[in-house]
């Protein structure tokens, strides 16, 4: 784009230094699209036209229009960054609800938020809900509350008895439970809350991946920092080349925490599709992200000189968006996992059962290259 370019596009092998899952692969197939002058709401226009067109050409059906949601919204009605739409179970806000509240497990809690699973109560003995307990546990929180709704809008658990009348019929009302129902409740920081009960509620609703219907989502505002390193300093959430969200931009410095970027992600039924963003083209933008970061500008020079230059000459504004096409073609497909969609997937140890590669390499081989091996260890 800084070289004059206003629309550039490249289909290209990518490898990544991640576990295997389902929707990963060492090697994928990545479709990297970027276009000059645009801001966000383009970018997002003509994937979504590419993405609603191919799968039409599949399905022989045009899915609606993308729905768009903020990152926030995601975590607080999902838990999750890359939402599945197709089912309920959505996380319910119920911290105020125990704000004067007298059970020791909520009072005080930063956050506590509940899923409501319709006529499940039946269906959850003393085991089943012992495992839920552990695997919110493995999942960070300090516990998790369970409430079975009885006939006569009261609960049946353990922990009943430490909640008021008023807050037993706040949560009914809340969840919108009736009897019969499973309520689940977690309390904890924001992230923690809502990070344990997301992963709940993919583990207790979430249908297959390629099951319709094909419910895409744009997630937008994603932070442009998480967290901090040992010294203080921000981390970055994207790429440092990231455009600030323009109302955010004046608190770089000074509540940086805060700042949301133009980076945003496309999801189909909970599989993040791909990623992209708006870049920053001014210089001056350039540095103060730099700082925010802990850069100074001799080091910004040294590292990334080559690319920050030709900004002094004016470069458009512009930005773009890449994903993996093995995880669409594999969700069109009607696939569960992408390694049946990819030519020569590899194992879960990382094998390629074709070649029997990774093999050990001739010392010929490492002459040639000039490439000397060191024991484990140095």
């Amino acid at each position: 784009m800084v070289a004059g370019f206003d629309r550039y596009y490249q289909i290209a092998r990518c490898l990544r230094d991640e576990d295997l899952r389902a929707d990963r692969q060492y090697e994928f197939m990545q479709l990297d699209a970027e276009m000059s002058f645009v801001d966000q709401d383009d970018v997002l226009a003509v994937i979504s036209e590419a993405v609603l067109a191919a799968t039409e050409a599949v399905t022989g059906e045009r899915p609606p229009p993308i729905e768009r949601i903020t990152w926030r919204e995601a975590m607080e009605r999902f838990g999750v960054d890359k939402p599945d739409l197709r089912f309920g179970l959505e996380l319910v806000e119920l911290t105020d609800v125990f704000g004067a509240t007298e059970f020791k497990a909520f009072a005080g809690a930063a956050a506590i938020k509940a899923i409501r699973v319709p006529g499940a109560a039946g269906d959850y003995g003393r085991n089943q809900l012992d495992k839920l307990t552990d695997r919110a546990k493995s999942l960070g929180a300090k516990g998790l509350v369970w409430l079975k709704v009885t006939a006569d809008a009261t609960f049946d658990s353990p922990v009943a008895k430490f909640l008021s009348a008023d807050e037993t019929a706040a949560v009914i009302a809340r969840v919108d439970a009736e009897a019969g129902d499973l309520v689940l409740v977690v309390a904890d920081v924001w992230a923690t809350t809502c990070e344990v009960l997301g992963q709940l509620r993919n583990d207790l609703g979430r249908p297959p991946v390629h099951e319709g219907p094909y419910a895409y989502v744009w997630v937008v505002d994603f932070p442009m920092f998480v967290g901090r390193d040992a010294e203080g300093r921000p981390k970055p959430g994207h790429h440092p080349f990231t455009r600030p969200h323009p109302d955010d931009q004046d608190r770089l410095a000074t509540d940086p925490m805060s700042v949301r970027s133009q980076a945003y992600d496309l999801v189909l039924n909970g599989w993040e599709l791909g990623s992209g963003s708006i870049r920053i083209h001014e210089p001056t933008l350039q540095r103060e992200v730099f700082a925010a970061l802990g850069i100074s500008d001799d080091e910004a020079e040294r590292k990334f000189g080559f690319f920050l230059n030709p900004f002094e000459f004016g470069a458009p504004p512009h930005g773009g968006f890449a994903f993996g096409l093995d995880r669409l073609v594999a969700i069109l497909a009607g696939e569960e996992n992408i390694r049946e969609v990819i030519a020569f997937p590899k194992t879960q140890s990382g094998a390629d059962p074709m070649t029997h590669s990774p093999r050990p390499v001739e010392p010929g081989q490492l002459d040639q290259l000039g490439i000397r091996l060191l024991p484990p260890g140095r």
